[in-house]
């Protein structure tokens, strides 16, 4: 009887188990994209300015593999199972990057650090403080950036930039997809801040 018993329960907790990892869903994997390549690029045989992108900082709360969504009541919902496929924050570093490079044809525009290859003319320092969805409501980006002349150590200019937008799709592709929007507007802004100390 003691064995019959023994061999019902085992059956079962291996029943419970299977079922349990038949149900967990697989994890979806994002990354933020750059804007398109032009379609007519900057024919200037050499670059006029040397632009380094950074350092730049985001949240402690966006510090995780997985996409976080504010709620309503002040309260954070961190996605398991809806995760960036790298750093979020080397990600946004990467689209920066790129993305000037596009608006600045004319500029060569390294990441920090750019050690590598040689000092730069200008920096611009970004210190990101809100990057995030509030489902059905909104998608946020707020940052600080400043640009410096990076041979005597002067600012140039600096700006508080805070752009939102509605968010009627709660899913988290959509979510992505307007994160991107909000950091290739960003992207604009500083390239016109840029424009101004030519």
């Amino acid at each position: 009887m003691a064995d019959q018993l023994s061999k019902w329960f085992i059956t079962c907790s291996t029943g419970v188990l299977l079922s349990a990892c038949l149900s967990t869903p697989p994890t979806q994997f994002y990354v933020l994209e750059p804007l398109s390549e032009p379609s007519s690029s900057s024919t200037t045989a050499e670059k006029k300015r040397r632009i380094g992108i950074g350092p730049v900082s985001i949240p402690t709360l966006l510090e995780r593999k997985q996409i976080v969504t504010r709620l309503p009541d002040n309260s954070v919902k961190i996605a398991e199972f809806h995760q960036w496929a790298s750093p979020l924050k080397n990600n946004v570093v990467q689209v920066l990057t790129h993305n000037l490079a596009i608006l600045q044809p004319d500029d060569l525009i390294r990441a920090y650090p750019w050690s590598a290859y040689g000092m730069v003319d200008y920096r611009i320092v970004i210190d990101i403080i809100r990057f995030d969805t509030r489902p059905e409501q909104s998608v946020n980006l707020e940052a600080d950036w400043s640009i410096m002349n990076e041979k005597n150590h002067t600012l140039l200019s600096n700006g508080h930039t805070k752009i939102e937008h509605p968010l009627a799709n709660p899913s988290y592709p959509s979510t992505v997809k307007a994160l991107n929007q909000i950091l290739s507007e960003f992207s604009h802004e500083l390239s016109k801040a840029l424009d101004k100390i030519k």
